[in-house]
């Protein structure tokens, strides 16, 4: 083990002080277009997919900590780092396909948004999705940085909803557990596919540039702080908060993802009630067979989580495409300052919200960004263990083989599942 993952800390902060760029992106990974497939699997499958959630769970950490080592070390986000080290070509395919799945992910978030304020409220869906578009853009381009993390840090309690609803609708806690620690395992089709659609839903390109620019831009939004390779003074306390912001952080998004397929399970799929495509319908679902109050919780859920998700989304396609362009990049900067930046991130959920306008199946357009980001998720996976190995970008806060090891084995894992998509595809 190196010096850099001894993260002991005489003075620890305070929790909240700690939580930063990982509960954010913890909690951005359970957006509409998540909970839409959490619910998929939990009314298809019952609790027997839960195991998946549990399993994945110190993977994700562990990309989502070299993610965020990545930035915090280097002082550049990982399209930064692929632009100063790796060919331009490769940088230039994986940030199309990013912003691609990005696009395409907002808008059926914004669709699954304005679906459910219409179950709760009435009236136009379509004008729902221009204002939820607008507000994120908006409050992402003109509020200040502080303020905003702040902002999301708040909208993370929406997650609560379904903490709550798992409570509401008679949860048989034995059978869960049963079924997770001896879940029913197949090897037909349908069940490999929805393996596959939970490991592309919860381990996401976007979730490791989001995470990876956020601690540059905490770095650079204090005058004290530089990158770790210039000042590996401030290593053990920065190393120590990055990972407990990302075990947290994590904690809550597979926790949250668990939730919702327990939920489904215990009410849609107890019911017979096995085909759900979307968050809103999975909430309308719950009405007759868990009640009004479940519905409501369930469906304020998708609104909340979507206002959270939406500036991720967003922020991560531009940062991406901003260092790899060589633009002035961050939240921090004026608007004037990074023209090109905030033009990406406003064009991103101009395009989300014409596309609920357009005749494009958002089912099949979410489809399509899952695979996209499957796709892409294994080469930056494995750039990103191919950087942390390199000391002329980590200098001496080259990976220790623990984590070394589980981020390999999420790599494989995500490898794994690319090949089973793919396979299943021509059976």
């Amino acid at each position: 083990m190196t010096a850099s993952d001894d993260v002991k800390q005489p003075e620890r902060p305070k929790l909240l002080e700690v939580m930063g760029p990982g509960l954010i992106t913890g909690a951005s990974d359970d957006d509409p277009s998540g909970i839409a497939t959490y619910s998929q699997v939990g009314a298809q499958f019952g609790f027997g997919l839960g195991w998946a959630l549990v399993v994945t769970y110190p993977l994700m950490v562990a990309i989502q900590e070299i993610s965020a080592r990545i930035g915090r070390v280097t002082g550049l986000g990982i399209a930064g780092n692929l632009r100063k080290y790796y060919p331009a070509w490769l940088l230039n395919v994986m940030m199309a396909l990013l912003v691609l799945a990005n696009v395409i992910n907002i808008g059926a978030d914004l669709g699954a948004m304005g679906a459910a304020l219409k179950l709760l409220i009435g009236g136009p869906s379509l004008l729902y999705v221009v204002g939820f578009a607008l507000v994120s853009v908006l409050l992402e381009v003109f509020v200040r940085y502080a303020r905003y993390v702040s902002v999301l840090k708040y909208l993370t309690l929406s997650l609560l909803a379904y903490v709550a609803t798992v409570f509401v609708v008679g949860t048989p806690w034995l059978q869960v557990l049963h079924d997770i620690v001896l879940p029913p395992m197949s090897f037909n089709k349908d069940y490999i596919l929805a393996i596959a659609a939970v490991l592309g839903t919860t381990i996401s390109p976007y979730l490791f540039f989001w995470q990876a620019q956020e601690e540059v831009e905490d770095e650079q939004e204090k005058p004290l702080k530089q990158p770790l390779i210039d000042a590996p003074d401030q290593a053990q306390g920065e190393l120590f908060r990055i990972r407990i912001d990302t075990v947290v952080g994590m904690a809550l998004s597979n926790t949250v993802a668990l939730f919702i397929v327990i939920t489904t399970a215990a009410t849609l799929h107890a019911h017979g009630v096995t085909d759900i495509q979307t968050s809103a319908q999975a909430a309308e679902a719950l009405r007759p067979i868990a009640g009004p109050f479940a519905f409501v919780l369930f469906a304020t859920g998708i609104i909340g989580t979507g206002l959270l998700a939406m500036p991720v989304l967003a922020g991560s396609a531009a940062y991406a495409l901003g260092e790899a362009m060589g633009w002035q990049v961050g939240l921090a900067k004026k608007a004037r300052r990074a023209p090109a930046f905030y033009g990406a991130i406003a064009l991103a959920g101009l395009i989300g919200a014409v596309m609920n306008f357009s005749p494009i199946d958002p089912i099949k357009a979410l489809f399509w960004s899952a695979v996209i980001n499957g796709v892409v998720a294994v080469p930056v996976m494995a750039i990103m263990m191919l950087m942390t190995h390199r000391r002329d970008i980590m200098g001496e806060f080259v990976l220790s083989w623990p984590l070394r090891t589980l981020g390999w084995l999420a790599t494989a894992a995500m490898a794994a599942t690319a090949i089973a998509l793919g396979v299943t595809s021509f059976l």
